[in-house]
């Protein structure tokens, strides 16, 4: 029979309690190994190591402004602090046992390079409001990065390639029936409509995001007076967390991005249903760069890279549902359901830079098929322009709306198409029809008339396109 020590014989865990909280201090025991993996972040939030080195260098200078250390010591723990940075950016830093999270690898490395002075770095600060402005940091430069670099290039490809093909005519659809003559352009163009409001919404939330909640301790504050307005030029923030207790535990604005990565990826699943569409009507052809095949079917094309655009936004939306409900019922002040946070952010983060590079290289690479386009247009489509017709000649439009849809009718029942009805067959519905209503036929005609801001016509879409390249430019 084999003898149990005391602390197993109770039950107690056996393992060392590694990291910043070994035995002796609060705890006697070691922890579960089961509890050490469940209970680590360092897997993922290795992720934001530059920006808790950036804002543990801030720190010790705050620190040092108020005497809790020397300038030599605030010199030794920045030398220290730069040397772990760069084991991380050679990836050469060595994560160990009892590395719980970003922050206490951090430490233990510094400690070990520097010495006992390592743990002077902490004083009055902890790992909540620590990890609330390493989260905000990565946060904000993602977020900037997406629109300067990803948004910013989509916006710009997607208007040039408007432009380039801006005489190209195709079918406007309402409810997936044939509606009205449109440009190509102009289809595309409303797409980029929708991307450019979701880079004013990305714009919008940023300042909301960079806040600096360092300095406000674990919940109740700083006990040694700190300066955080200096902590907050330091790191680049625009200003404090007004509040010690929200500061920690402000996880709005990692909502606010899930939920504006939601939208923004339903508006690139919006895209991608409209390409597949016309993908399937030989109304565009997607480069092979962005289609697969089938395991059987030789002759499969299939518009791969598209359909994930389009399930992706469901999940999405499934990363914004889920953060918001852990958040619902925390009380307040940090606790530890916040370490979830992360996960949903960088995959969040990912897929949104992955997906927007994904959509600029299909409509860079997209092949227009003009033939096959006009072939989708059919002359129904003209009927507002014959009521229009009418107007133009002072009629109510809701007579000529009538009147219109009984040629429609007349067309339909002699199973003919309505521009062959001949003008005797119009003015026994109407006979203020004229010679001149076969005018009406043009589809070229009926594009051209919609010359108001945000129309079909030519110039309506170059006015589109050239707002939207400036637009891009700025951001």
């Amino acid at each position: 029979m084999t003898d149990l020590s005391s602390s197993e014989a109770d039950g107690a865990p056996s393992g060392a309690r590694g990291g910043l909280f070994g035995a002796g201090g609060r705890f006697k025991g070691g922890t579960d190994p089961i509890m050490e993996k469940f209970n680590e972040s360092i897997s993922f939030d290795q992720r934001m190591w530059d920006q808790d080195i950036r804002g543990s260098i801030a720190y010790a200078k705050a620190i040092q402004k108020v005497n809790i250390i020397t300038e030599e010591e605030c010199t030794l723990l920045i030398e220290g602090l730069t040397k772990v940075r760069n084991e991380w950016s050679t990836n050469t830093f060595q994560i160990k046992p009892g590395d719980e999270d970003i922050h206490t690898a951090n430490e233990r490395r510094l400690t070990e390079i520097i010495g006992p002075t390592g743990g002077k770095l902490h004083t009055g600060r902890s790992r909540n409001d620590q990890v609330a402005t390493d989260t905000r940091l990565w946060t904000v430069e993602a977020e900037r990065d997406i629109l300067k670099n990803d948004m910013a290039t989509l916006l710009h490809v997607g208007a040039e390639f408007a432009s380039k093909h801006i005489d190209i005519l195709s079918a406007g659809y309402t409810h997936l029936q044939p509606a009205q003559p449109i440009r190509f352009s102009h289809w595309l163009m409303s797409h980029m409509a929708a991307l450019q409001r979701d880079a004013q919404r990305l714009q919008d939330i940023i300042p909301r995001a960079n806040v600096c909640p360092l300095g406000c301790g674990a919940l109740a504050g700083n006990a040694f007076g700190v300066d955080r307005e200096f902590l907050a030029k330091e790191l680049g923030f625009d200003g404090v967390a007004s509040n010690s207790l929200d500061g920690t535990c402000d996880r709005d604005f990692v909502v606010e991005f899930l939920m504006w990565s939601t939208l923004m990826l339903t508006h690139l699943s919006q895209l991608a249903e409209d390409l597949i569409i016309m993908n399937l009507q030989r109304g565009v052809t997607i480069d092979d760069a962005y289609a697969t095949g089938s395991s059987l079917m030789p002759q499969k094309k299939n518009p791969d890279a598209l359909e994930l655009l389009r399930g992706k936004a469901g999940i999405a939306l499934g990363r914004a549902v889920g953060l918001t409900a852990s958040l619902k019922g925390l009380p307040r002040a940090y606790n530890k359901d916040l370490q979830e946070d992360k996960v949903p952010l960088f995959q969040a983060v990912d897929t949104v830079k992955d997906c927007l590079a994904i959509a600029t290289g299909v409509i860079a690479t997209l092949k227009p098929n003009p033939d096959m386009l006009m072939k989708a247009l059919c002359p129904e489509m003209l009927a507002t322009d014959l009521a229009d017709y009418l107007v133009r000649k002072g009629v109510p439009f809701r007579e000529t709306h009538h009147i219109s849809g009984a040629c429609v009718r007349l067309a339909e029942e002699d199973k003919v198409s309505i521009d062959t009805l001949t003008l005797e067959q119009l003015q026994k519905i109407d006979s203020r029809f004229e010679a001149d209503v076969m005018k009406v036929w043009d589809y070229e005609v009926s594009v051209e008339r919609k010359c108001s801001i945000g129309g079909t016509a030519k110039s309506s879409v170059q006015k589109q396109i050239e707002d939207c390249i400036a637009f891009a430019k700025s951001l």
